[in-house]
């Protein structure tokens, strides 16, 4: 098998496991798969690819897009989320700009939110 076909694994440094976990499990609905033997959390994402949290104390997250979610409907999806609690970032710079939250890129559309570690996440949906 080549690496174009196989299945990928995002993996994420978190400081808290737990807390992380709680958030990806209830807040955005993934599916917890199991923890290794390091302590992380595994979860099923997408059609073939798994997200693992990886427990790092003294991590800090990266100012860009950790992950992204492509969705049928980012509004219908915001207002899913937020009825769980996330909240999600606006911006007003001379590149990026969000109205309700959504960004408009051309062909896409794009909303942002962080987990409790500060992790920039990302739903978008491709438009035309």
């Amino acid at each position: 098998m080549s690496l174009a076909h196989s299945g990928v694994a995002l993996m994420l440094p978190v400081t808290d496991v737990d807390r992380a976990t709680q958030f990806y499990q209830e807040s955005l609905g993934l599916e917890l798969t199991g923890t290794n033997d390091e302590g992380s959390a595994m979860f099923a994402v997408g059609s073939d690819a798994q997200l693992v949290l990886l427990p790092r104390p003294d991590s800090r997250p990266s100012e860009s897009t950790a992950m992204s979610f492509e969705v049928d409907d980012v509004t219908s999806e915001i207002g899913t989320l937020e009825g769980r609690g996330v909240v999600f970032e606006d911006y007003d710079l001379p590149d990026l700009k969000t109205v309700d939250h959504v960004a408009e890129m051309g062909t896409e559309r794009a909303a942002w939110f962080k987990d409790p570690d500060g992790n920039v996440l990302c739903l978008h949906q491709e438009v035309g």
